[in-house]
């Protein structure tokens, strides 16, 4: 696994940002894809994988119970408001490509 992606869940850490999982979910899918910047051929499925991710882990993190442990609440950030803007985008070329335009 990526050295890089430190753990987000107690005891390890009592608050986790939007943009640590973020930050989580882009190094994930650069270890698995194996590119550190994507083409920009490549940018919207780059994007989409990090925002599923991010939303993955905000849900893992969110329903995970540690014995002992305050549970992880992930803080929203502007990443959040940017990701809603990403998918009412992705949302709306996949309306006009359904529609035949």
């Amino acid at each position: 696994m990526c050295r890089s992606i430190r753990t987000l869940r107690p005891p390890q850490v009592d608050e986790v940002t939007d943009g640590d999982v973020r930050a989580a979910a882009r190094q994930y899918v650069r270890k698995l894809s194996g590119f550190r910047e994507p083409s920009a051929v490549n940018r919207d499925a780059f994007e989409h994988a990090i925002d599923a991710v991010a939303a993955a882990t905000t849900d893992l993190l969110e329903a995970l119970e540690v014995r002992g442990a305050t549970p992880v609440t992930v803080v929203p950030g502007p990443e959040t408001d940017l990701r809603a803007l990403r998918r009412a985008e992705r949302a709306a070329v996949t309306s006009q490509a359904a529609d035949g335009q």
